[in-house]
């Protein structure tokens, strides 16, 4: 494994990933709408073989999993034991029907898949962390059956995206800026850039490649009672505890912590509509075929 992604797997096996497993519940909420954008382009059908790149707590993996059917198998790859776990458990508690589902604890960049397993891979923000992008598809096309098809997300630029950018800017006078992140470095906007993405997937194998932009708003917090202060709570607590902002504010000062969370609670507490906080969100839905 290669220095970065040796990086990558220590953080999704560190505190990221443990914080990502204990509110699972709260991420597949938050990107239930992108979640459904992704199934909606990748037409799975009974009886496909599915790789899961990325799959995190298995919010995109049980899916396929119920798509596919008895008749189908689903194969979910992540680099985060943590993640993995709540997908192994998720999985043994799923009603009967659907898929088997096989876990793969690994870096798809170069773990040995079968060759020609696989009739669809699907990525819900889980190709933008490789340390040789055009090795890693190039090992994921040789993974794919003649004809297998690719549908992923991955995020556009981060002033596109409200639901990060917003609390970013909010709190950013309270701390110091973050250093700029290199071109080609493994994040998640590595692909902003819709030139970028096409000349990668050509270089490792892939055809009829395509990028749909999908905008969609995300509910960050909401309350069953319609409150107001309830749903922006939860807003601020999400954007500060778990969301990207929080690599800002986490290794501050309680002073600055507790500021920035004022900071956030009182201009989301202004942007509640109907018992729920949204901003929005923008990504890339790809496409290719092997």
């Amino acid at each position: 494994m290669a220095a970065s992604d040796q990086t990558q797997s220590d953080y999704w096996n560190g505190d990221a990933g443990a914080r990502w497993a204990r509110h699972q519940a709260t991420f597949d909420r938050v990107f239930a709408p992108l979640t459904e954008r992704l199934f909606a382009g990748a037409a799975l059908r009974p009886g496909d073989a599915v790789l899961d790149v990325g799959c995190g707590a298995g919010a995109t993996a049980l899916r396929a999993a119920d798509i596919v059917g008895p008749s189908g198998r689903v194969t979910a790859a992540d680099v985060s034991a943590p993640l993995l776990a709540v997908t192994a458990r998720r999985a043994a508690s799923r009603p009967p029907g659907g898929a088997p589902i096989a876990l793969v604890e690994a870096d798809a960049q170069t773990h040995a898949f079968a060759d020609a397993a696989f009739t669809h891979l699907i990525s819900r923000f889980g190709i933008m962390f490789f340390d040789d992008s055009i090795a890693a598809f190039a090992n994921l096309h040789r993974a794919l059956r003649p004809e297998g098809r690719l549908t992923m997300l991955c995020w556009r630029a981060q002033a596109e995206n409200a639901w990060i950018d917003h609390p970013f800017g909010l709190v950013r006078a309270l701390v110091p800026e973050p250093e700029p992140t290199p071109f080609d470095a493994a994040g998640p906007f590595r692909f902003a850039d819709p030139a970028r993405l096409p000349g990668i997937l050509a270089a490792a194998g892939f055809r009829d490649i395509a990028l749909m932009p999908v905008d969609e708003p995300l509910v960050l917090g909401h309350s069953e009672a319609g409150d107001p202060r309830e749903a922006a709570e939860a807003a601020a607590n999400f954007a500060l505890d778990l969301g990207p902002a929080s690599r800002l504010v986490r290794d501050q000062t309680p002073e600055i912590r507790s500021r920035a969370h004022a900071i956030v609670l009182r201009d989301f507490a202004e942007r509640v509509s109907n018992g729920a906080l949204r901003l929005g969100a923008a990504c890339w839905l790809v496409t290719a075929v092997r």
